[in-house]
């Protein structure tokens, strides 16, 4: 069988290999902007290659992480707006080893769909871009594929991994936290990358609201606020730890306050989250209003407008407090490694 023919019975099965070339030949333009100098090898190969030289480092550890946007996307693909869902993906895992004091160094993506269609893979790849160029993180490479028989429609699904790297010194492990320190939480911008199918289920399922909805005292609509930005809060805690000692973070994603929080706290130590000492953002007071899901529960799927969680000692609270615009949310205790809320 001719090489023309195996490629169009493999068109007519639902994969386009041409139209894969097609739309990912503008690739190496679009990410030349992220190269850092560590970078040996060009996109397309068969591996990403990174010159591991770290000079000012004494003990350097590498530290990777993966991750998705989930049903994010979802909302994205309802909205035909995808040019902020890569941005959240890249900030997402520079946040997940920014919590160790990482800094990101190379990116790896992953875009699964039924059908590729070039206008959205260009907005998923240019957010991606974007947002590793701002971080200096370098995209060096990923994977674009056609599976027809696994995602159906318009859906898509989009991976990342990410390498960083952190001085072993200057690690943030969490282990001198204790009994008495404080916990300060940075605001998040909305829901950011997780608990988007409960969040579906009680706006669109349960109350019946639109995504051109619009939201009191915001100004934008219900889709504009489920699609706000992932922070990325990597350069904040960086320049934070520059002038107090921090001794956990905590990313507050999936599982919310009573699953994150105690990752990081060491033996004999809890922690006690105070409610109602930070402003919830509008998006979780709407999730809250209708009684379909348990206060409780609503600490353990969202951030309820806490990206990051800083425990540093009460010495260090006011400066911490200055640097990221945060508040006091809670403290250190004694306990088994778990979160208490405190009504």
């Amino acid at each position: 069988m001719s090489r023309a023919k195996s490629t169009k019975a493999y068109a007519a099965a639902g994969v386009d290999i041409d139209l894969g070339n097609k739309v990912k030949s503008g690739i190496p333009k679009l990410i030349a902007s992220t190269r850092r100098p560590e970078v040996l090898s060009q996109i397309g190969g068969f591996g990403g290659l990174f010159r591991a030289n770290f000079p000012k480092m004494k003990d350097p550890v590498l530290v990777s992480s993966v991750d998705g946007v989930g049903t994010k996307l979802k909302v994205a693909t309802a909205m035909k707006k995808h040019d902020t869902i890569g941005g959240d993906l890249v900030n997402h895992c520079i946040d997940d080893i920014a919590v160790l004091g990482a800094e990101p160094l190379f990116f790896l993506d992953y875009i699964g769909t039924g059908i590729l269609d070039p206008a959205v893979f260009k907005q998923i790849l240019t957010g991606l871009a974007k947002a590793c160029k701002a971080s200096n993180c370098a995209l060096i490479g990923g994977e674009t594929a056609q599976m027809p028989g696994v995602y159906h429609g318009e859906d898509y699904d989009l991976v990342g991994t990410i390498v960083g790297v952190v001085d072993r010194s200057k690690m943030i492990d969490g282990s001198k936290i204790k009994p008495g320190d404080v916990v300060i939480g940075i605001p998040s911008s909305g829901l950011h990358t997780n608990g988007y199918s409960l969040a579906r289920s009680v706006l669109f399922d349960k109350m019946r609201l639109t995504l051109d909805h619009a939201i009191s005292g915001t100004g934008k609509t219900l889709g504009e606020l489920l699609l706000a930005p992932h922070l990325n809060y990597q350069p904040l805690l960086k320049k934070l730890g520059q002038t107090v000692t921090i001794k956990g973070l905590a990313h507050i994603t999936g599982g919310g306050f009573v699953d994150n929080i105690p990752r990081i706290l060491p033996e004999g130590t809890g922690v006690e989250i105070s409610l109602g000492t930070w402003p919830v953002p509008p998006i979780f007071q709407i999730l809250a209003s209708g009684d379909f899901v348990p206060t409780s529960e609503l600490y353990q799927v969202f951030n309820m407008g806490i990206g990051m969680t800083v425990i540093v000692s009460p010495k260090d609270a006011p400066r911490t407090l200055n640097a990221t615009k945060g508040y006091i949310i809670g403290q250190v205790t004694k306990g088994n490694q778990t979160v208490k809320l405190k009504f």
